[in-house]
C-alpha cells in the first residue's frame, strides 16, 4: 500500500464492481484512439491473471473513500522485466497528479518484487490521445526501446523502458 499527497493506493480486485468504470474506461479509449490491431489495453480478466498485480488509487479522508480514482498494474515477463498495463485515471481526477502517483507506485512494487526492469507499449505520436502519458512517461525516466515480449513494430504504438535501481 502506498500513500501519497492525500492519495492512497492499493491492491484492488479487477473483478470488483467499484473498478469497473475504470476499466471500462481504459478500454473505451484504447478503442478510441487506437486501431483494434494495435489496442493492448486489458480487461477485467486479464487483470485478473495471477501473473498480474492489480491496483486502485483512492482519495485518503473522502467520504468517496471507496470510489476509485484510478487504477494501473504490472504484469510478470521474463528475464526481470515487468509489464506497466492499463495506468488510467478517472476524467474527474484528471489534473491531479494521480497517474503520476500510480506510475511512481508501480514502479515501487516492481523494485520490492525484484524486477530490474519496468516496460510498457502506448500510443505513438500517431495516436495524439496518448500524448500526456508519453510525456510523463519520459518526465519519469522511461526511454524509448524496441518491442518487447509478444509485441511487434507498429506505428500505432511506442515501446518504453525504465531500469529499476535497488530500494536502499
Amino acid at each position: 500500500m502506498s500513500q501519497i499527497a492525500a492519495i492512497e493506493i492499493r491492491r484492488a480486485d479487477p473483478a470488483c464492481p467499484s473498478v469497473a468504470p475504470l476499466i471500462e474506461g481504459n478500454q473505451s479509449h484504447g478503442a478510441a484512439e487506437t486501431a483494434a490491431e494495435s489496442d493492448h489495453t486489458f480487461g477485467a480478466a486479464e487483470l485478473s491473471q495471477k501473473d498480474v498485480r492489480f491496483y486502485a488509487a483512492y482519495r485518503t479522508g473522502a467520504s468517496s473513500q471507496d470510489t476509485p480514482l484510478g487504477c494501473g498494474a504490472i504484469k510478470t515477463l521474463s528475464e526481470g522485466s515487468a509489464e506497466v498495463k492499463s495506468v488510467f485515471v478517472s476524467q474527474q481526477a484528471r489534473g491531479q497528479g494521480i497517474a503520476r502517483h500510480l506510475m511512481d507506485h508501480l514502479a515501487g512494487a516492481a523494485r520490492a518484487e525484484g524486477f530490474t526492469t519496468l516496460v510498457l507499449e502506448t500510443g505513438s505520436p500517431l495516436c495524439p490521445g496518448y500524448d500526456a502519458a508519453r510525456a510523463l512517461y519520459e518526465r519519469l525516466g522511461y526511454s524509448y526501446c524496441a518491442p518487447f515480449e509478444g509485441y511487434k513494430e507498429d506505428p500505432l504504438s511506442v515501446f518504453m523502458r525504465l531500469p529499476l535501481t535497488p530500494a536502499t
